[in-house]
């Protein structure tokens, strides 16, 4: 499980996922939560490139990021697409609130997170935390 204190800044801030299959790639997504199971889920609307590079290589990495005093960190993981379950209804509900119909979801990004990494510039950067 995520210390409570990588929470918060995960919970606050907008994240961004990176990727690589033919090419790296790094987006910003808003939709986004920590799971009750300590996985992280996104709500794929517009990650074409991303998703597309989980397909071909489901290693991902998820930067956060307080700021105004810098505190940061990583999460690579593992990924896996969900076109059902829990997590895919929580965004596809989101997605019909959000956009009235405009925009549909494609699916959700499940990643269990695997390493922990400190991204602050501060003595413990890249300090690797325990979960």
């Amino acid at each position: 499980m995520l210390p409570d204190q990588v929470k918060r800044v995960f919970e606050e801030h907008l994240w961004y996922i990176a990727t690589c299959g033919v090419a790296p790639n790094v987006v910003p997504v808003g939709f986004k939560r920590i799971c009750g199971d300590g996985r992280l889920a996104i709500g794929a609307i517009l990650l074409e490139t991303t998703l597309e590079n989980i397909k071909l290589n489901n290693q991902v990495a998820v930067a956060c990021a307080e700021p105004l005093t810098g505190e940061a960190y990583q999460i690579k993981g593992t990924a896996e697409l969900s076109y059902e379950g829990k997590a895919f209804a929580y965004y596809q509900k989101l997605t019909e609130v959000t956009f009235k119909g405009d925009m549909q979801l494609k699916c959700a990004v499940i990643i269990t997170p695997d390493r922990l990494i400190n991204a602050s510039p501060n003595a413990r950067n890249k300090e690797e935390i325990p979960i």
